[in-house]
């Protein structure tokens, strides 16, 4: 298959290097103002890995072109944090061809709505086919531009929807042979609500503030980040999320099992699992709080949850707690900033059941 990823950040590299070693034909585009990852796989030729997957693959271009990145595309996926997700899909627009299929990878709270949004497309739209992950397939670090060391490819706990949910189960035969363990989501709102990132780094970041302003960030964020009370705070969010998903009739993991099934724990507990855990071993807390543990975090992914709870009728007061003090420390009103939230995607007027059907 011809393969285009968007993104040369860490993501998108494991992604491309995944792919092309599986014989497909992978492009890599990015943005000109990400120059750096661009120009290292151009020169090189392709992408270095090291660790779970490890060698040189060769891709077919690297560059700032969308069009010729998107030419002839089979699959094109969109991996990024979650602000990338509208400028990814505003650059699709133009040309997209029926019968493509894109993949949001995260989609980081129904960033395939954001992605058909961005692209023009109605929610119903099958012409183009757009898909979400409900996280990233891999745990990796960025050792330098167009090198990547992955950690751990997921064993499980890894789902995909696409919107409509019709189309899952033949976007999921198109992946198969690179990520064989990815599940079908019921929907999209399965996928963002199983995402376990807004649940894990706010938290752990907000219990480390002083540690990581007076270290900037020389720690191990999970093994001597993590202790009871932190673990308490993680579980109490994890509630939260998991009732919104209760209501809106999609089961939702507990963070602490889904660590285990996708390979980072080796315990289902929201502290000694993450103290022990092998795949985060060696993870640095961010050097600063200007992170995306708190920006994308928090202002896109527990203010979705907040108010994806208010429009559903579930309470989400420790979320709120978090958020408020999140943005009390930051100088910002992430709520306020709502950027992105089932209104801004056109989804507020629909309740838990109408919103099902409508996803169906």
């Amino acid at each position: 298959m011809n393969i285009a990823v968007l993104g040369s950040g860490n993501g998108g590299c494991a992604v491309a290097f995944d792919c092309a070693a599986q014989g497909h034909r992978a492009r890599l585009f990015d943005f000109e103002q990400f120059p750096e990852s661009i120009e290292a796989v151009q020169n090189s030729g392709g992408i270095h890995s090291e660790g779970a997957l490890e060698g040189f693959q060769p891709v077919v271009s690297a560059g700032h072109e969308i069009e010729e990145a998107l030419d002839g595309a089979d699959i094109v996926y969109a991996v990024g944090p979650a602000y990338s997700t509208r400028p990814f899909a505003e650059a699709c627009k133009p040309y997209l061809k029926k019968r493509q299929v894109v993949i949001v990878c995260p989609g980081s709270c129904v960033g395939s709505v954001e992605f058909k949004n961005g692209a023009g497309l109605g929610l119903r739209d099958a012409d183009i086919i757009v898909a979400e992950t409900s996280t990233l397939p891999y745990a990796f670090r960025l050792l330098e531009p167009g090198k990547i060391r992955i950690f751990i490819k997921l064993k499980g706990g890894l789902f995909l929807a696409a919107v409509p949910a019709r189309n899952t189960d033949y976007v999921l035969e198109q992946v198969r042979d690179v990520y064989p363990t990815m599940s079908a989501a019921k929907n999209i709102l399965q996928t963002s609500l199983q995402n376990g990132n807004p649940v894990i780094h706010p938290t752990i970041t907000l219990m480390n503030v002083a540690l990581i302003e007076r270290t900037r960030g020389d720690f191990d964020f999970y093994h001597e980040g993590v202790t009871a009370a932190v673990g308490r705070l993680i579980e109490a969010v994890d509630r939260e999320r998991i009732a919104i998903g209760k209501k809106l009739g999609v089961e939702v993991i507990p963070d602490s099992e889904l660590g285990v099934l996708q390979g980072y724990m080796t315990e289902a507990s929201y502290d000694n699992g993450f103290i022990t855990a092998p795949g985060f071993e060696g993870v640095k807390a961010p050097s600063s709080l200007n992170y995306r543990y708190f920006n994308e975090d928090v202002g896109y992914g527990l203010v979705f949850l907040q108010k994806l709870g208010v429009q559903v009728g579930v309470a989400t007061p420790v979320i709120t707690a978090v958020i408020t003090i999140v943005s009390q420390l930051m100088n910002r009103n992430y709520s306020n900033e709502a950027r992105r939230t089932m209104e801004s995607l056109g989804l507020s007027e629909y309740r838990a059941k109408e919103s099902e059907k409508l996803l169906s």
